[in-house]
Formats: C-alpha cells, sequence, structure tokens
C-alpha cells in the first residue's frame, strides 16, 4: 500500500529523514498532528492495489523535514533519473510513477465530485472502488478522463514544426494539441486542431504512444503526422508563432517527462 500526500499542485515528500519514504509515511499516520488532523482529507482508492490519498490544506505549514515538490517536476525527476526523492536511490519506495499520477488524478476529481450531478444529493465512496455513488438516485460518477491529442508534424526534408502557445512560458515551443470533441475519431482530431491552429493540412497520421495528464484530467495521445500542403498561419488566439526547425537549431523545448518532449527525443534519435 502506498500513500500520497498533496497539498494543492504540490507532492510532499520527506526532506531530511534519511531511512525512507515509508517510514516517513508511518510518521505521519502515527503522528497526524504533524499537518493537523483537521486539515486532513483522507481516501483509500483501489481494489488490487491500495492507494491512500491525503490531502493537506494549502494554509497548512510543512513541517521542516517535509518538501512539497510541484507534481509536473515529479514527471521530470522520474524521466532524468533524479533518484533522490526516494530511499538511497530507490525511488520505488515512493510508489510508481503511474500510482503518483493517479492518486493526483482522483484526489482533483474527488474534490469536484462531492455531489451528483443528477439529482444534486452527497455522493458516497463506495469501498474498494475509485467510482462514487449517490445514494438518492442511485447514478454511478466515474473519474473525468478527457482524452486529447498532440501532433509531431513533420516535412519531406525531416524538419520538425514546433508552435509557441500563448500559454508557454517565454521561448517555449511545442506540438500542436487539443481535446477530442463529441462524434469525432482522435485522426480527426488531428487533423481539426491542426487546420484551425495553423492553417495547414497534413497525411500519414500514425498513433506513437499515449501519457496519463492529470493536469486537471486528461489522457494525452500522441500522434506523429506529415505535412501536407497549405501555408502556415498561426490563429492568433492561442498559437502565436509556428516555425519549422532541424534537429540543430531546436528553440527551448518542453522538459524531460512529457510526452510532447518524448517524440521530440524520438525524433532527434531518429527512431520515430
Amino acid at each position: 500500500m502506498h500513500a500520497f500526500f498533496f497539498q494543492g499542485d504540490t507532492l510532499l515528500l520527506p526532506a531530511d529523514i534519511s531511512d525512507s519514504h515509508a517510514a516517513a509515511q508511518e510518521l505521519l499516520f502515527s503522528n497526524p498532528e504533524i499537518f493537523n488532523i483537521t486539515s486532513i482529507d483522507k481516501s483509500a482508492i483501489g481494489k488490487l492495489i491500495t492507494i491512500t490519498v491525503v490531502s493537506i490544506l494549502p494554509t497548512v505549514v510543512l513541517p521542516l523535514n517535509w518538501k512539497a515538490v510541484p507534481v509536473r517536476q515529479i514527471l521530470t525527476m522520474y524521466s532524468i533519473g533524479d533518484l533522490s526523492i526516494g530511499d538511497n536511490g530507490d525511488n520505488g519506495n515512493i510508489g510508481s510513477l503511474s500510482d503518483i499520477l493517479r492518486a493526483y488524478h482522483i484526489l482533483q476529481w474527488r474534490k469536484e465530485s462531492a455531489f451528483c450531478g443528477t439529482c444534486g444529493a452527497k455522493n458516497s465512496d463506495v469501498a474498494e472502488q475509485v467510482h462514487r455513488l449517490c445514494p438518492s438516485c442511485g447514478r454511478l460518477e466515474f473519474p473525468r478522463i478527457c482524452p486529447a491529442v498532440i501532433t509531431i508534424i513533420t516535412d519531406e526534408t525531416d524538419r520538425i514544426l514546433l508552435v509557441h502557445n500563448k500559454k508557454f512560458r517565454e521561448g517555449l515551443y511545442s506540438h500542436i494539441s487539443g481535446f477530442n470533441e463529441a462524434g469525432e475519431t482522435l485522426e480527426e482530431t488531428v487533423v481539426r486542431e491542426i487546420r484551425e491552429e495553423i492553417n495547414i493540412e497534413v497525411t500519414d497520421i500514425q498513433y506513437v504512444k499515449s501519457q496519463p495528464w492529470p493536469f486537471p484530467n486528461s489522457l494525452m495521445l500522441g500522434f506523429k503526422a506529415r505535412y501536407l500542403s497549405g501555408t502556415i498561419k498561426p490563429d492568433g488566439d492561442e498559437i502565436e508563432d509556428a516555425e519549422w526547425f532541424t534537429r540543430d537549431n531546436l528553440p527551448v523545448i518542453p522538459n524531460a517527462g512529457s510526452l510532447s518532449r518524448s517524440m521530440i527525443d524520438s525524433w532527434l534519435d531518429k527512431t520515430l
């Protein structure tokens, strides 16, 4: 059983406890006053694998021997092999990355699903299950998962097309992405998003890989596609700039651990 402690969008980890994260978990459960018991919202999820999720109020000041690490940063730490978050270099003590992302996703969904969307009654948790049950009308509610596509686009000379979204930090470029809409296949979503955001057509669309992305509730589905026709024209609403890049003149790209970076890395080493 793994327990994960979150405060907002951060995962709480022991900073100075040298034996193991498991020992740190036991310390917290044995001494809940460390974080003030009134501030803890604790729930268990899963049947075959039990995960306990603990939410700490943002107003609680952490003890000196704990640190708060942004969940997005955890992705990078796992990807680059930064093992300082585990026990003597063994990050298995804090659980797998998929367990952490699952816990974070479900924690956020629980906050948003306190009441039934049909009749408004307060939902009840179901023992050893992840879903919730309305005791009034019997409606079952499961965690919301919103599929989104992200596409790496190349041309006949093997250049890569990257864009700067208004939400990105200055200088950062990545891929076109967007949510799947009702009635669309994922391939149709790829075509529509690229057409809407940069005014070009693509072909040879192929699935690459996927990644849970609980920020707040997505499943990212990675595709690759080849430029077909059209003149690049950013929409100006989401996309500010779009440029072709070669391997020796890349801009700032996403951090390690993200699906977008993984696809760029595969293109860089010519395994895409």
